[in-house]
């Protein structure tokens, strides 16, 4: 698993996770994918859409780091998942606490508003 990481306008940080958000994969990118959703008031886009497979321990990464960032004031959205990784977060209900967007400037929208 890959991650990459950097700081754009607005106040965004861009997360990019390249790879299998499995338990292995989880394991490698979770310290670094906490450390860069922490402060207060973080905005964070993740792009999905280089993660080929996603299971319930990345999706509890997901769901607990937008939860600890919304309550220090900050917002996750999740950006372009490829269809089977979105029919995972889909299913799952992962749409009603993160917002899932397929264009950046939908994501930017959403995170500059809130």
């Amino acid at each position: 698993m890959k991650i990459s990481y950097s700081e754009l306008d607005n106040n965004i940080n861009l997360i990019k996770l390249s790879g299998e958000l499995d338990m292995i994969g989880t394991g490698e990118i979770e310290t670094k994918f906490v450390g860069y959703c922490a402060g207060e008031k973080v905005r964070v886009v993740v792009d999905l859409s280089e993660v080929t497979f996603l299971a319930s321990i990345g999706i509890r990464l997901l769901i607990l780091t937008a939860k600890s960032l919304a309550t220090r004031g900050g917002k996750m959205v999740l950006l372009n998942p490829t269809p089977d990784v979105y029919n995972v977060l889909d299913m799952t209900g992962v749409p009603e606490i993160i917002p899932i967007h397929s264009t950046f400037e939908s994501a930017e929208a959403v995170l500059i508003a809130a």
